[in-house]
């Protein structure tokens, strides 16, 4: 057990050792200047959820009376918190010095964000005149006594503490909210056209003004970051129905304990021993941040630079499939042959059409569909509505538990439902993630099926910036499985048996170890074996330990894995004949393809499931397998070329660091072939 254990990488370490990838692009001098604001800033909103859903949850463990340890490496969630700390102050360091390296790549080109320390004492009077009259109106500094209890700090919003001392030397603290809609963000310098100063740096410099009987000890902008690991069963009201319930939870959710505290500024030990007490955190939990605590004024620096379009990435559009005539039916083509869709190369146009066309097809009867993520102003849901009103029957799953996406879908579920949709929320503890839409026609005493499976959400938004995979078929036994998962839905049950479709949590994980047993047993019979992965994320500790068998027996094992990697590959007498790959680029991958075989024996599925427990184990998750020939080789094609991407492709190393590697004579970028072949076959078209 001890030599597997080489094998294994934690969940969480593995997680951060993606979320730098993400920094490094933001560093990397091949990516154009205004998209790496981009990056940093991703890297800011992944490390928040990363703290507000998984340290969360590894902190509610600590204070649970039995200890929980990781079943790969064996940490505890204490272990967990205490290295997961250590790293992220080493990756702030990183990113301090990626943000002034921007910053001062910035300047050139006619924008710089500036401290007091730069400016002229001119300067500094008409900016105090400025705060006099358009901020400190709308300031509401506190202090924090035996009257005014410590106030309560909203989830990542800003503030500004600082110490106090009385003429009579007691010493107080304050508080004062720097989020502000009222002001703005963005302080112009008005004797320096593209000079601007952040305004809780306006906020800070003039905090005295605000607390005139004190004098100033100690001063730093503060961030909190909350726990948001709660779910619907921890809602005890037994009156509330479960749209409720969510409601009731988004609201609970915005009060839970602080798990991280952000300070813009370094303060002495004293001042975050009373940080640490007023907000019932470890002083361990502080970091200090080199760089604005909230980066999402970066985008307003883009704005300001649009029209140096050489700052930018070219601009690429969804091109029109050529597997499809979008001047004609839709449903038609589908029933003639399977239309695969890849975005963001390819437009979504196709599928929302065949929605358009099954919302006024008189033959068609019922429109199912499980729904997840969806846009602001989607015209899927609009289609949905359509149909229920020309008299169909609209069967709509709306998962309320996708996490920071509640509030919209119990919005779009009202929306829905108004208009004559059947709505199913969830199913019970399991959450439905799949990616499943069932059309249903009448042709005269029979009836036929189309189906869509996809990789990724019914989302016009994230179709243009994440990378998916959408097949739709008229497969009539695909189609078959598609209304057994409908039908187990409507009952809320789990299906138990499918045929064609691998669906979770019953029916995919069992299924995807017997089909890597077949090539274990190809390799032992002296035959070619082949397995092929391309997922966001690999945890489940029984398929890692699966392809380690298969690894040992020899089986090639390629895994393209974005983000969380639990397996190290190229372990001597282990996982040598594993590689894993990671492509971090211009739009996230998204998409899961599994492969398992060679030639024409090859099985092949597109899904909606990562490698992870709570997906193969937990959710309702889809696979479809692809039978068309031509669709078989595109998808090939995509894996192989992603498997040579030596420009946004990492390789990880038997240590589990993921270095560049360099094995082509002309590099590749699978992204930007893959847009450069969608551009092609439009002109060819």
């Amino acid at each position: 057990m001890k030599k597997v254990q080489k094998c294994y990488t934690n969940r969480e370490l593995s997680w951060l050792q993606f979320n730098e990838r993400v920094l490094n692009e933001a560093g990397n001098p091949d990516v154009p200047l205004a998209e790496r604001l981009t990056f940093v800033s991703i890297f800011q909103s992944n490390l928040d959820e990363f703290f507000m859903v998984r340290v969360g949850t590894l902190m509610v463990q600590m204070n649970s009376k039995e200890e929980i340890c990781e079943n790969k490496t064996g940490m505890s969630s204490g272990e967990q918190v205490c290295e997961i700390l250590h790293r992220v102050n080493e990756l702030e360091e990183k990113k301090a010095k990626i943000y002034e390296q921007l910053m001062g790549e910035l300047e050139p080109k006619g924008i710089r964000i500036i401290n007091f320390n730069k400016l002229s004492n001119e300067e500094g009077r008409l900016l105090e005149h400025y705060f006099d009259a358009h901020i400190a109106p709308f300031l509401s500094p506190m202090i924090i006594g035996r009257q005014q209890p410590f106030p309560f700090l909203a989830n990542k919003q800003l503030y500004a503490i600082v110490l106090l001392t009385t003429p009579k030397g007691k010493k107080k603290a304050g508080i004062v909210p720097c989020s502000n809609d009222v002001f703005k963000r963005l302080i112009e310098i008005p004797t320096r056209p593209g000079y601007f100063m952040l305004s809780e740096e306006l906020i800070l410099h003039f905090i005295s003004k605000l607390y005139p009987k004190y004098a100033v000890r100690e001063k730093s902008i503060l961030r909190v970051t909350r726990n948001a690991d709660i779910d619907a069963s921890d809602i005890k009201d037994e009156d509330l129905d479960y749209r409720d319930t969510m409601e009731q939870l988004i609201k609970k959710r915005t009060r839970l304990n602080p798990v991280r505290i952000e300070l813009s500024r370094s303060i002495n030990h004293k001042a975050k021993k009373l940080l640490s007490n007023f907000l019932e955190i470890g002083t361990d939990h502080i970091i200090e941040v080199g760089t604005p605590l909230d980066l999402s004024f970066v985008f307003e620096l883009q704005n300001m630079l649009r029209d140096k379009t050489a700052l930018f990435y070219q601009k690429r559009i969804p091109q029109p499939s050529k597997e499809v005539d979008v001047r004609e039916s839709i449903i038609a083509q589908v029933e003639r042959k399977d239309v695969l869709l890849s975005y963001p190369y390819e437009s979504m146009k196709p599928f929302i059409k065949l929605l358009n066309e099954a919302a006024e097809d008189p033959d068609v009867v019922s429109i199912k569909m499980t729904l997840y993520r969806v846009a602001d102003r989607s015209k899927i849901i609009e289609a949905l509505i359509e149909a229920a009103e020309n008299g169909k029957e609209v069967v709509v799953l709306v998962e309320l538990r996708a996490r920071f996406d509640e509030a919209n879908n119990i919005g779009m579920s009202h929306r829905l439902e108004d208009a004559g949709c059947q709505i199913l929320y969830g199913l019970g503890e399991y959450k439905v993630h799949s990616k499943l839409c069932l059309i249903t026609k009448k042709n005269g005493d029979s009836f036929s099926y189309i189906t869509q499976v996809g990789t990724g959400n019914y989302n016009e938004k994230t179709a243009r910036l994440y990378t998916d995979l959408s097949l739709m078929t008229a497969d009539q036994a695909i189609g078959a499985d598609a209304a057994n998962v409908f039908m187990a839905l409507q009952r809320g049950e789990v299906v138990e048996h499918s045929n064609e479709l691998l669906v979770a949590p019953k029916c995919l994980q069992n299924r995807i170890i017997d089909m890597i047993d077949e090539q274990i047993q190809q390799k032992l019979d002296g035959k070619d074996a082949y397995i092929g992965i391309k997922i966001n994320s690999l945890t489940d500790k029984t398929l890692i330990d699966k392809l380690i068998e298969a690894s040992v027996s020899g089986v090639t094992v390629e895994l393209i894995v974005r983000g969380i990697c639990c397996l190290k590959p190229q372990v001597p007498g282990l996982t040598d004949h594993i590689r894993v790959i990671s492509i971090v680029g211009r739009y996230l991958e998204h998409s899961r393809i599994y492969r398992f075989g060679v030639g024409e024996e090859e099985k092949m599925y597109i899904s909606s499931a990562d490698f992870m427990t709570r997906n193969t184990l937990r959710r309702v998750e889809v696979a479809a397998p692809i039978h068309d020939p031509h669709i078989r080789a595109r998808i090939r094609y995509m894996f192989t070329t992603m498997m040579a991407d030596d420009v946004k492709g990492k390789v990880q190393l038997a240590t589990g660091e993921y270095v560049d590697r360099h094995m082509n004579e002309i590099p590749v970028n699978s992204q930007e072939i893959f847009f450069a072949d969608a551009y092609k076959e439009r002109e060819d078209k």
